[in-house]
């Protein structure tokens, strides 16, 4: 299975889709914050390896306790993802934080902090 196949995309949102729902659902670690998503999941093409993007809602103390978790849950969300899913090999989990969104509002804030600065020191009319 090459990366980017069909077939490779498709075990990426469907892993995606299942991981998203057994962290909501089946992971009772107190620590795991319950505003964590999956952003995107990367199964390599011989489905020993996957690695979970997850975006932590909240400050860098709920984001590392939430990352702590995860990786305690690693082992018992692989189990959850084999009994639910029909695969040759259930990949073993790596968890990512994912600050893509983060990034992007900050960027969006310091976009418009400059534009507003901008309009209002502008031409001096």
């Amino acid at each position: 299975m090459k990366k980017n196949s069909v077939k490779n995309i498709r075990v990426n949102s469907e892993v995606q889709r299942e991981m998203s729902q057994i962290i909501r659902e089946d992971l009772k670690d107190p620590r795991i914050d319950p505003m964590t998503s999956v952003m995107s999941v990367e199964v390599t093409p011989d489905l020993k390896y996957a690695k979970i993007y997850v975006s932590v809602l909240g400050d860098d103390e709920a984001k590392e306790k939430t990352m702590e978790g995860l990786k305690k849950s690693a082992a018992y969300a692989r189990h959850q993802l084999a009994r639910r899913m029909n695969l040759r090999n259930t990949p073993e989990l790596t968890f990512v934080l994912d600050t893509s969104i983060e990034y992007g509002v900050m960027m969006s804030k310091r976009i418009q902090e400059l534009n507003h600065g901008h309009e209002d020191g502008g031409d001096g009319e």
